[in-house]
């Protein structure tokens, strides 16, 4: 199977994924807003690496919840989506957005002195 394929399929199992995510009714999975940042289906379609990231509640409960719902999703995705196989989904918490915003944080708390300032004006006057 052609590598651009996989990416359409992994494009179109996070979409739906995202759409049935939404329909859960498990408090744990309802309780939070839940994004489904990636997804990676093996050459096989058999298996399914899903990425998600959850705000407003435990990221373990939440994950608890979607493996408690992994029937559901499976049946949802079979009927929306026109695959030889439905994979089976494993679910996995993406640290990846969490990660950036700390990053931003801390870009955000630098402080310049006012003697850098200086410098800085002092090199454009002498150019």
């Amino acid at each position: 199977m052609a590598k651009y394929r996989r990416g359409r399929i992994n494009d179109e199992v996070q979409k739906e994924l995202a759409q049935v995510v939404r329909e859960i009714k498990d408090p744990r999975v309802s309780g939070a807003m839940v994004c489904i940042t990636g997804v990676e289906v093996t050459p096989d379609l058999k298996y399914a690496k899903v990425y998600y990231s959850a705000i407003g509640g435990d990221k373990k409960e939440v994950g608890q919840g979607l493996r408690s719902a992994q029937g559901f999703i499976r049946k949802r995705i079979a009927q929306s989506l026109n695959l030889r196989v439905t994979p089976e989904f494993s679910f996995y918490i993406d640290e990846s957005i969490e990660r950036g915003a700390h990053i931003a944080s801390i870009l955000n708390s630098i402080e310049f002195s006012d003697d850098f300032d200086e410098e800085n004006a002092d090199e454009k006057d002498g150019e």
